[in-house]
């Protein structure tokens, strides 16, 4: 969820779920290192409970991106192991990763010896020729062994020769029946499963299953209100009220003053709120008027209230 699942974003969908744990988008740490670490690790504290998503191969590097995003108040450090993106490849990072459970291995022992809080990992279920049943269940051991407890498994391979970060969201078909495979023999590991999971009926299947979790990426992301708004009642038993996305839309107003005033710009908040109506009538006004108007000079709250006003008008 690279250039996605920013401060801005989380703290919107932060106001949908008091449960859900976010996550952040991932971060080298190479440029936790060297970078502008308040741009990078900086978030509102009402995001909590939020992990923080990092890159990397080494593992001396990867203690230290550890030990400082720990001071930032985490709640959890997670390796990605999943990204299939050719930066990430040629960085030898993400999803290559999987070649290396070793590697892995000693990454982990190094981030756990740094940090308070858990550290935890996302992974595929292989990469190109590997062989899931066989690579998956090796690494799994391996990075247990390490001290791992909870493992979130995208369902699909990533074709690293041939597809584009894109292609390997849809193109490889998902095994869902491999993965929760996976928790019957690594009981004692919390496993979330990841991959094509479009709702909260089919987020439910997953549970009853017996998985642990569930990640949902883009489905949460272009329609937050039919999975985050309902997921603190249908998946955590933690009624939110009767919020509606129209009460979201109106609470995001204070923050989108405060980010202008720190000398942000609207687009920079209101990009994540286009799918806050999806599926309701007037959703289609309500992204014409902020798709339109946010990235122009002086635009501010007057103009979300103003596509508020197109939907409300639309649902009377």
């Amino acid at each position: 969820m690279m250039d996605w699942t920013d401060r801005h974003c989380r703290y919107l969908h932060r106001l949908m779920s008091r449960e859900a744990l976010l996550y952040t988008e991932m971060v080298t740490a190479p440029a936790v290192l060297h970078g502008d670490r308040e741009r990078l690790l900086g978030f509102n504290p009402a995001e909590h409970p939020v992990a923080l998503q990092l890159g990397g191969s080494v593992p001396v590097e990867l203690a230290e991106a550890t030990r400082i995003a720990s001071d930032y108040g985490y709640d959890e450090i997670n390796l990605n192991v999943g990204c299939p993106s050719d930066r990430v490849q040629s960085g030898a990072f993400g999803a290559v990763l999987m070649e290396s459970p070793d590697l892995v291995a000693e990454c982990v022992a190094a981030m756990i010896a740094a940090s308070p809080v858990e550290v935890t990992v996302k992974c595929r279920i292989g990469v190109d020729e590997q062989t899931p049943e066989q690579v998956l269940p090796d690494f799994l051991h391996k990075i247990s062994a390490a001290g791992v407890t909870r493992v979130t498994i995208h369902a699909r391979k990533a074709w690293l020769k041939g597809l584009s970060p894109k292609e390997n969201r849809d193109i490889p078909p998902l095994d869902y029946p491999l993965v929760h495979r996976m928790k019957a023999e690594f009981p004692g590991l919390h496993l979330s499963i990841n991959g094509g999971i479009g709702s909260l009926d089919e987020a439910l299947e997953h549970l009853a299953a017996g998985m642990d979790g569930v990640m949902i990426g883009r489905a949460a992301y272009h329609n937050p209100a039919d999975i985050l708004l309902q997921a603190d009642a249908r998946i955590f038993g933690a009624p939110h009220g009767d919020r509606t996305a129209l009460d979201v839309a109106r609470l995001m107003l204070p923050y989108i003053e405060d980010h202008l005033a720190a000398g942000g710009r609207l687009h920079q908040v209101t990009r994540h709120m286009l799918g806050l109506f999806a599926g309701c009538p007037g959703a289609r006004h309500w992204k014409r008027v902020l798709s339109e108007g946010a990235h122009r000079d002086g635009a501010g709250p007057d103009l979300v209230e103003r596509a508020m006003a197109e939907v409300s008008q639309r649902a009377a």
